[in-house]
């Protein structure tokens, strides 16, 4: 008997050059009483504009205290009682966005978000992740439903510092693989379920718009143009891959961030950066092709992601740290499980080498 299979969506998804101006009909979707809640940078740059493009809505702006933790989601909760919110808005990076959508889920109301980033794939899933007070991770949690609404104004992304871009091309390159490795296995995904044709498909669709426009959208980010390709990247950095992990599935790649978190040196690197070194060391763990590796690396060096644990901020890393982010990887219920075959601490490590080995020969590195 097949398995029951179940696909993720927004409620509905907005892209374009100066789709803030969109903003007011569609959260009159919802009501006319809001909780926005903004990041600190977002607070500055976009506010007034928000509120003159929202004239007709009352929102009570507030300022995000930059950490998605239980303190912090507790007081945006207990203020969006008060003022009666009957939707919540976030505008700003993912835990701007994680944290909007526990309050939502928490006050039994819509949620909007408006990334002002395409750093990760977190806009358009039901997926958060909460912290402590000093940053580090808790739990991760799934909320009710998907944001009702995803609104991205490319000139807002466009106009952000390019690794941003670059961050979440590395937090998308790992899509298909991870999908992929969950259809050949039969894994479920992120719902809990068999994946979807659809879901393995626009997993497929992420890789294959990266290949093709990541350089040029690259390119159009740095002159702070808004060009197809850079367009067409930002789709796939937030909606491609948004619905590729969570309704295709995650394996490897994922799993090995978990594990690099661990080590200090990687702190100053974004998600999608150690996500993208994971990619590379799954290429070796799961014997994937030369032409498969060269056409990765090829990527990665193109763009501008880490090829090599120096490039993670791991130059001189000691083989204790990384047998302890390869046990990390491994730990029971860890995504890396979804792979094929047995998979243990030390073929992680190894992979890890070889990972870094391949980066440094193409570099020229002895």
């Amino acid at each position: 008997m097949a398995m029951i299979t179940k696909t993720l969506f927004p409620g509905r998804y907005i892209q374009g050059f100066g789709a803030t101006g969109r903003l007011e009909n569609e959260l009159l979707n919802f009501g006319k009483v809001g909780l926005c809640i903004m990041a600190p940078s977002a607070m500055k740059m976009l506010s007034g504009r928000i509120q003159q493009q929202t004239a007709g809505l009352r929102l009570i702006f507030e300022r995000f205290n930059r950490e998605c933790s239980d303190l912090e989601i507790e007081r945006l909760t207990n203020l969006g009682q008060e003022c009666q919110a009957q939707f919540v808005v976030a505008v700003g990076g993912g835990k701007t966005i994680d944290t909007g959508k526990i309050v939502a889920d928490r006050l039994g109301v819509s949620v909007a978000v408006v990334p002002t980033i395409a750093s990760t794939d977190a806009p358009c899933s039901a997926c958060t992740v909460v912290y402590n007070e000093e940053g580090f991770v808790v739990r991760v949690e799934y909320q009710k439903k998907n944001p009702d609404l995803v609104l991205v104004d490319s000139e807002i992304i466009a106009n952000a510092p390019e690794r941003f871009l670059i961050a979440g091309m590395g937090d998308a390159l790992a899509t298909w693989f991870e999908a992929e490795s969950c259809r050949k296995t039969k894994a479920k995904n992120e719902a809990g379920e068999a994946g979807s044709l659809t879901a393995y498909a626009i997993a497929r669709l992420c890789y294959d718009t990266l290949l093709e426009y990541g350089v040029a959208a690259l390119v159009s980010c740095k002159a702070n143009a808004v060009t197809p390709a850079l367009e067409h990247v930002i789709e796939a950095n937030i909606l491609l891959s948004g619905l590729g992990f969570e309704s295709g599935g995650i394996a490897a790649a994922h799993a090995i961030h978990n594990g690099l978190t661990l080590l200090p040196g990687t702190h100053n690197y974004y998600h999608g950066e150690k996500v993208a070194f994971g990619v590379l060391a799954s290429l070796f763990l799961t014997g994937k092709s030369k032409a498969v590796i060269d056409e990765v690396y090829s990527f990665c060096e193109s763009v501008g992601l880490p090829t090599t644990l120096a490039g993670l901020g791991l130059a001189g890393v000691s083989t204790d740290e990384l047998q302890k982010a390869s046990a990390r990887a491994c730990i029971e219920g860890e995504s890396i499980h979804h792979e094929g075959g047995e998979i243990n601490p030390q073929m992680v490590f190894h992979a890890l080498l070889a990972a870094d080995e391949e980066g440094r020969r193409r570099k020229g590195i002895g």
